[in-house]
């Protein structure tokens, strides 16, 4: 061997391209959903395989629920904020008390009621078998089991909460 460092380096720059590569290439779907106008949805138009229209409705959709999804959180959020204030003040349920959190029942069943209706919307914007597999996956994920109670089911099989 009369070049041990030129094998080296040759070596060197075959791994380094070859890393290079592969990153590339599983980034790609990464890559592509920044590049998207409205990333938080493109993985929507891939999974159930929308049109650009049917996408382009959605989208709409989305903007449109957004801005009143925000209201909305502000409301139950100065709701909290005089509950906390209220409970600070006390070692017992009072009447006060009792009030603010029907208020803020009420306005949470507000929430999940337009929210159950944009998923509605949303699933009548997409072809109907997409649009039916849409509204069971985004229904078990917002009111599923995990959601509903906080006393175990003994009948259903432990699993792991993931959140993307």
């Amino acid at each position: 061997m009369k070049h041990p460092w030129l094998i080296l380096a040759g070596g060197l720059v075959l791994a380094l391209l070859a890393y290079g590569a592969a990153y590339r290439f599983g980034s790609a779907s990464s890559r592509c959903l920044e590049e998207n106008k409205t990333p938080e949805l493109a993985w929507l138009q891939r999974e159930f395989r929308l049109s650009d229209a049917e996408f382009s409705r959605i989208s709409k959709l989305h903007e449109s629920y957004l801005s009143a999804c925000a209201e909305r959180c502000k409301r139950i959020d100065a709701r909290n904020a005089e509950l906390k204030g209220l409970l600070a003040a006390t070692n017992t349920v009072t009447p006060e008390i009792e009030k603010a959190l029907q208020n803020t029942a009420r306005l949470r069943a507000e929430c999940q009621g337009a929210m159950l209706q944009h998923f509605y919307q949303v699933s009548q914007t997409m072809p109907p078998e997409q649009g039916r597999r849409y509204l069971s996956w985004v229904v078990a994920c917002t009111l599923g089991p995990e959601h509903a109670t906080m006393t175990p089911d003994p009948a259903a099989a432990p699993h792991e909460h993931h959140h993307e």
